[in-house]
């Protein structure tokens, strides 16, 4: 794993991870309660041939968690200031689960600044989602939270991890999870990651959709990649991609879940790689901002 390093961004700190010195640039971003730390192990193998940049976004990881706005147009704009802060003019943008979202919301923004898209296990794609984010998105959230993630339990739970590790038992999608359950026992976080969560699901699911806008982006190279045993956001989403776009290119992995880039890095990484290598950047070209994904 690469070293996190920091910069201040607005007045708030900012991690980030900067790997790599390609010609071309990758910036990879992290789902809900998620970091930087998601992408270990397809850093390493992606960096040898580009420069990857992956941030913990605002209220997540080891970046600030100030009181702000979390929407996806804010996160958005944050990227694209990240980019110029670190001098990156354009990049083949990987988002997964709700930096899924943001990647394609950052797309609308600043395509001049999107060469290609890569979506893995995207939310923003239709309603559907696992009941935990639902129930979590209600009002009342703040309450339980604290009592669903308690730090003598979540300090518990990092030993048997250990342990297991050391065992020589690991599940890589389990461990995905653990990240994001245990970061939740940290107030701050906790407050950040409703404040997200609430800008794109309620009860019924999620609340954002941006299926009927990929039109705008159809001569964006796109690739989709998702795990036929996902039960956070179904494959059927994936399929719904490809029908709205049939110009993108879909991966289904066999046997994986909702941490693609996790459960099989290799294969990711050569996916990446392949779709970069065989496809030329979109032209540049500064389009007006298409407004924040809204209602279905």
């Amino acid at each position: 794993m690469s070293e996190l390093k920091f910069l201040e961004l607005h007045g708030d700190r900012v991690a980030y991870q900067d790997a790599g010195a390609g010609d071309e640039a990758l910036l990879l971003i992290h789902g809900m309660a998620g970091s930087s730390e998601t992408w270990r192990a397809v850093i390493p193998p992606l960096s040898k041939k580009y420069r990857v940049i992956a941030p913990d976004l605002l209220g997540h990881g080891q970046s600030a968690k100030p009181r702000s706005d979390y929407s996806l147009g804010a996160f958005a704009v944050w990227l694209r200031d990240l980019l110029d802060e670190l001098k990156v003019s354009r990049a083949t943008v990987v988002g997964q689960s709700l930096g899924g979202g943001v990647a394609m919301q950052f797309a609308y923004q600043h395509r001049d600044y999107c060469a290609r898209l890569v979506l893995i296990s995207s939310g923003g794609l239709g309603p559907d989602v696992g009941w935990t984010l639902r129930l979590l998105s209600a009002p009342g959230a703040e309450l339980l939270l604290p009592v669903i993630a308690p730090p003598p339990v979540v300090t518990a739970g990092n030993k048997l991890r250990s342990w297991f590790s050391a065992s020589g038992i690991q599940s890589p999608r389990g461990a995905e999870m653990w990240s994001a359950y245990s970061s939740l026992a940290d107030s701050k976080t906790r407050q950040a990651f409703l404040k997200t969560l609430r800008s794109v699901v309620d009860y019924r699911g999620q609340s954002v959709s941006a299926l009927n806008r990929l039109h705008l982006t159809s001569d964006l190279p796109t690739l989709v990649i998702w795990g036929d045993q996902d039960k956070i956001i179904p494959i059927e989403h994936g399929y719904a991609v490809h029908d709205a776009q049939p110009g993108c290119r879909l991966e289904v992995l066999g046997g994986v879940g909702h941490f693609p880039h996790v459960e099989r890095p290799t294969e990711v990484s050569e996916l990446i790689d392949d779709f970069i290598t065989t496809t030329n950047p979109s032209p540049e070209a500064v389009l007006s901002p298409v407004p924040e994904q809204t209602d279905n």
